[in-house]
């Protein structure tokens, strides 16, 4: 009789736990479930390759034990850079998935940003405008945790380092016509309004993300004149300008945004229009030909062979899935929604596999790491010419 009683003690103090699990969306004894949406097509779908290695880089989580005790399944779904489809990802995903890594995209995070706190389902590291959360309410925030260079803060230094260090008098600027482009245009202003020495702006250029056809661009850019251009743009348009503005014999000095930072450029726009080309590269990684890269690297093409040659990329969306995996190791066993608001929480000067610079994230702090470097496009190859620059964290 004894017995019996301290079995049913046992499964009635189990039972809370056991329900608590079955209640948590995304969520078993044996799986969290984390939901990506990526341009794995359209104009952007280089891009895709941050979604692809965040999966795999989960892959070799997996084959380590998991976290807890839990596998990582991944939903993996293409939006096409689409909003509207981004967010139909999402919303089918609703109830499968425990959380959202490597959100990709300006427009897509603007439109999708409201999802998250509604449903409970926390957005790590997304890859878009960062003042899209300036000044987004705080209950709301809690939800999102981000590590991502201000495009701001970011063309304010490429501008800076243009006039200082490679002797910039007038700069005009590339971009895409929304808030991608738009922060970058407002940073070069920013920085040509502090600069002594009369730097000026030449031609501001915008083009949509459907455009293709780009020689009228590219003439407004010659007629322009300016040294240097800057480059808020996906991989199909930036390239593409490039090449424009090559066949009018117009060479400035070209400084581009980091998504377009993958040495991949090499092959997408020529080698002979790449080379020299500047490119900032974000502060939450490290490049290709590092250590901690390399062994990261090396990794990723383990599980996900079709990274060789878009390593950047790899890493970039694989710092996405690190980012999620200490969350759930802080969070602990008992993973609900809050505790993994806690243990995402609890990181604190960490570096993802001794990637990029040291990431701290608080209660009253979600943007994990805001900065830059600068490179050179040398012979294939994306080249550090500073180290990273730290900009104030905006929320």
């Amino acid at each position: 009789m004894g017995k019996k009683i301290w079995v049913l003690l046992f499964v009635v103090l189990w039972m809370p736990s056991l329900s608590q699990a079955a209640s948590v969306a995304g969520v078993t004894d044996t799986e969290v479930t984390i939901g990506i949406t990526n341009p794995l097509s359209g104009p952007a779908a280089l891009w895709g390759t941050t979604g692809v290695a965040a999966k795999a880089w989960a892959d070799y989580i997996n084959d380590k034990g998991g976290v807890h005790g839990r596998k990582i399944k991944v939903i993996l779904r293409d939006d096409g850079y689409n909003p509207s489809r981004a967010l139909a990802n999402l919303t089918e995903m609703k109830g499968n998935i425990f959380a959202v890594a490597a959100l990709l995209g300006t427009a897509i995070v603007n439109t999708t940003k409201d999802f998250f706190a509604e449903n409970k389902i926390l957005m790590i590291t997304p890859y878009g405008d960062v003042r899209i959360f300036e000044k987004y309410p705080k209950d709301k925030l809690r939800w999102v945790f981000v590590s991502y260079p201000d495009y701001k803060d970011e063309a304010e230094f490429l501008t800076g380092h243009a006039v200082k260090n490679l002797g910039a008098k007038k700069i005009s600027v590339f971009y895409q016509n929304d808030d991608y482009g738009k922060m970058g245009l407002e940073g070069v202003k920013l920085a040509l309004s502090k600069l002594p020495g009369g730097a000026s702006l030449g031609a501001a250029i915008p083009y949509d993300v459907t455009e293709r056809a780009l020689a009228t661009h590219a003439q407004k850019l010659k007629e322009a004149g300016a040294d240097t251009l800057l480059v808020y743009a996906t991989p199909t348009q930036g390239p593409l300008i490039l090449k424009e503005i090559a066949k009018l014999d117009y060479r400035p000095k070209v400084m581009v945004s980091f998504p377009l930072g993958d040495p991949i450029m090499y092959k997408i726009a020529g080698a002979d229009v790449w080379e020299g080309v500047y490119p900032a590269a974000p502060a939450n990684m490290s490049l290709p030909g590092e250590p901690a890269s390399d062994k990261v690297i090396e990794i990723l093409k383990k599980y996900e062979p079709k990274i060789a040659g878009k390593e950047y990329l790899g890493i970039f969306g694989a710092v996405s899935m690190m980012h999620a995996v200490e969350g759930l190791k802080n969070a602990g066993r008992n993973l609900t929604p809050e505790t993994m608001i806690k243990g995402m929480e609890m990181i604190k000067n960490w570096k993802p596999e001794g990637l990029g610079a040291p990431v701290t994230y608080a209660p009253d702090r979600r943007h994990g790491v805001n900065g830059s470097r600068l490179t050179h496009a040398e012979k294939g190859k994306h080249v550090p010419l500073s180290d990273y620059v730290i900009y104030k964290p905006l929320f």
